[in-house]
């Protein structure tokens, strides 16, 4: 039987089975903006992200993050692991989930989105996730249902404390809100940045942005041929 005591990562030689865990339980998502939401924090970092020297990462949403064994887990609304070494196949039971023993570590990140004060979010949730070693927390509330504004961002690293969102230096990454429309609905939207404080793009901007400079590109050059038959 698990208990309080028992270790947060297991010597590799004795993991536990996986198989005999229970990784999903049915529920929906909470709502269609959350899970637009869900999207717009992985997507990005997907394909327009590279995480610190090349490393390898993990990211989901809304998957169970298991701590010790038989335990209920904590489920994230998202979760950033970096350096993450784990080779994950489609139908291993070590795969449908993140357990910290065969990752070797916490996630870097865990962001957690506010629907009602059930969740606990800047309370009970994070004293949870400071006991299990996640370096950064972060509540986004879009309703503002805590009262305790639309972003914070805490390092949990000792003492629990709040810090500006714009960088999380460890990563090269930040966070931030914005007002703008994500796959046809208006809203404000927590957004990852890059290292130097810009928005990392999904793949539709990166595509429009792209677009836009090539036009621009053949804007001048055909300028520039213009000016030269004009001037020979």
């Amino acid at each position: 039987m698990s208990t309080a005591d028992e270790p947060l990562l297991y010597d590799p030689s004795v993991f536990p089975d996986t198989r005999l865990l229970v990784t999903e339980d049915g529920k929906p998502v909470d709502n269609l903006f959350v899970e637009k939401q869900y999207r717009l924090l992985t997507e990005p970092l997907w394909t327009s992200w590279k995480a610190p020297d090349g490393l390898p990462f993990y990211l989901s949403a809304n998957v169970g993050l298991f701590f010790q064994y038989k335990k209920p887990p904590l489920v994230p609304d998202v979760m950033l692991a970096t350096a993450f070494e784990q080779e994950l196949v489609r139908g291993d039971s070590d795969s449908r989930s993140y357990f910290m023993w065969i990752a070797g570590k916490p996630p870097d990140v865990v962001i957690e989105i506010v629907s009602d004060h059930r969740g606990r979010e800047d309370s009970e949730k994070l004293r949870q996730y400071q006991r299990i070693r996640v370096p950064f927390y972060v509540v986004f509330d879009p309703d503002e249902v805590l009262k305790g504004g639309l972003l914070r961002v805490f390092d949990l690293n000792s003492k629990p404390r709040q810090i500006e969102p714009g960088s999380i230096r460890e990563l090269g990454l930040g966070l931030t809100l914005w007002d703008g429309e994500y796959e046809g609905m208006k809203s404000t939207w927590l957004r990852w940045l890059d290292a130097t404080g810009n928005l990392i793009l999904t793949t539709k901007e990166r595509a429009e942005t792209e677009k836009a400079q090539a036009n621009d590109e053949k804007g001048w050059a055909d300028n520039a041929a213009a000016l030269t038959y004009v001037l020979s």
